[in-house]
């Protein structure tokens, strides 16, 4: 059940849908927003030192960008996700709807299951993952407590061992217990976890700088210079927002209970660019310093985790690990899926019962086989991703520039066909006819070992290519229209 307050408001239109409109899918009320900017910063500060974000970070020192690279890369794709991020939060501060309701506006009351299913099919893959690799720092960190534990890790029940088992249901289940008390709890968690997790990486990183006797490298031994550099500097850019492309199209899940634009562009401020910036200091010291070490790049900070000799430090950094990544899933891939079951199942589900079933999904998938599996991530949750960025495209194009902002929010629950968002029979064909050839386009440019030069610029060209579509129909369509009507007003006279 959402938070008592962050109580939805009640539609004052006499044609509300029971199927449109349910307690958790209403629009938030104002007096009862609760999101100030200290927890949009927390979002973000949680969800940026992510595992997966440090070994993507790292990986950019491996590839042999120096450090002004990295600093670079960061600066230039902090200000991206700011501008997107932004625009996509104020569309949730204003009209207090989530993302499934939000997608209504341009894909029509039925329509908007298309954008809802795409994002809550990534992102039940990737909570099974994410709730995976915390289980395997629990593992580790559980053997180098009790050695006999080691026994109970060595078999292997549907590719995975026993003690992998334990670890991951645990883990699993706290998460459900956690969003079992709604958006108040996760808010509540974020604000602990966030300040946690960034003293812990903070220290950690000191203590490696220490360990370097106070110098790191700069660069790997064959670094990356002129337009080699530029070039891998803009596609770690890009590809840094497309590990966002998720978080831009659903961020109005959590700022429809903003407090007002002003928490959103502050929490933003601090928690993106600035962030981000903070984020990339400790990648540069974490990675130059292991390099200073014994000349190699590490992969993840768990690789260092493993080496503190202290075991009560080895335990307190493994928990804020374990913390860090239960926060990234509950905000990332647990709320987005629980809004789109709802929407599917209005009638049978709420918010604890789809947040049951979409943890179901991510422990039946065995997402242990899917990490395991590059064909599987890198297809099928690749191709997923690249349809992200052609509906956000369509969706920011149809808000901004045609609509200007302007939204009938008792409509969108609305199943009365002379409604704002009936559309055709539900469908907004102008939407489909946009978002289809984008997506193909950008699904081709990710997967294709052809298009590999532009794989990372995907997200980019399928939401230019979608809005530009989707404006140059709608002029279309708008002109259309009013050549129609000075015909029929010419025949009436």
């Amino acid at each position: 059940m959402t938070a008592v307050e962050e109580r939805p408001s009640e539609t004052s239109d006499g044609a509300t849908s029971s199927t449109l409109y349910t307690y958790d899918l209403a629009p938030t009320k104002r007096e009862g927003r609760r999101w100030g900017a200290y927890n949009v910063f927390t979002l973000w500060a949680n969800d940026v030192h992510s595992l997966g974000n440090y070994a993507f970070a790292i990986g950019l020192f491996a590839l042999g960008l120096n450090v002004w690279g990295i600093l670079a890369a960061f600066l230039l794709a902090s200000v991206l996700l700011f501008l997107l991020l932004t625009l996509s939060g104020f569309m949730g501060h204003k009209t207090g709807v989530p993302f499934p309701v939000m997608s209504r506006i341009a894909f029509g009351i039925r329509g908007a299951k298309i954008p809802a299913a795409v994002r809550g099919l990534v992102a039940i893959a990737w909570f099974g993952i994410q709730t995976y690799l915390a289980s395997a720092v629990l593992s580790a960190l559980l053997i180098a407590m009790f050695p006999g534990l080691r026994d109970l890790d060595t078999n292997s029940v549907l590719g995975q061992s026993t003690l992998g088992w334990i670890t991951f249901l645990a883990l699993w289940a706290l998460q459900l217990l956690i969003v079992s008390y709604g958006m108040q709890m996760i808010r509540r968690y974020m604000a602990f976890a966030a300040p946690t997790t960034l003293i812990t990486m903070c220290a950690l990183a000191v203590w490696m700088f220490v360990r370097a006797d106070w110098s790191i490298s700069v660069s790997v031994d064959a670094p990356l210079v002129g337009g080699e550099m530029w070039l891998q500097i803009l596609q770690a850019a890009a590809l840094w927002v497309v590990i966002y492309g998720t978080f831009v199209l659903n961020f109005c899940d959590f700022t429809r209970s903003a407090k007002s634009r002003g928490s959103i562009i502050w929490g933003n401020v601090i928690g993106i660019p600035v962030n981000m910036i903070f984020f990339a200091v400790i990648v540069i010291v974490l990675s130059g310093a292991q390099f200073t070490l014994d000349g190699h790049v590490i992969t993840s900070p768990t690789d260092i985790v493993r080496t503190i000799p202290n075991m009560f430090l080895l335990a307190t950094a493994s928990l804020a690990l374990i913390a860090l990544t239960v926060a990234v899933n509950l905000l990332a891939n647990f709320v987005a899926p629980i809004y789109a079951l709802i929407d599917l199942f209005p009638r049978r589900l709420n918010f604890r019962r789809a947040g049951v079933v979409s943890a179901v999904a991510g422990l039946v998938i065995l997402p242990w086989n899917l990490y395991n599996s590059p064909v599987v991530v890198n297809y099928f949750l690749g191709g997923l991703g690249a349809l992200l960025g052609p509906l956000f495209g369509v969706i920011m194009a149809d808000y901004w520039l045609l609509r200007r902002s302007r939204v009938n929010v008792p409509a969108l629950y609305s199943e009365d066909p002379t409604a704002d968002y009936h559309y055709r029979r539900g469908v907004n064909p102008r939407a489909i006819a946009a978002f289809a050839p984008s997506a193909t386009v950008a699904v081709v440019i990710a997967l294709v070992p052809f298009f590999h030069a532009a794989a990372g610029f995907s997200w980019f060209i399928g939401a230019i290519l979608a809005a530009a579509l989707y404006a140059l129909i709608a002029d279309r369509t708008s002109a259309m229209s009013d050549v129609d009507g000075e015909a029929i007003a010419v025949a009436a006279e």
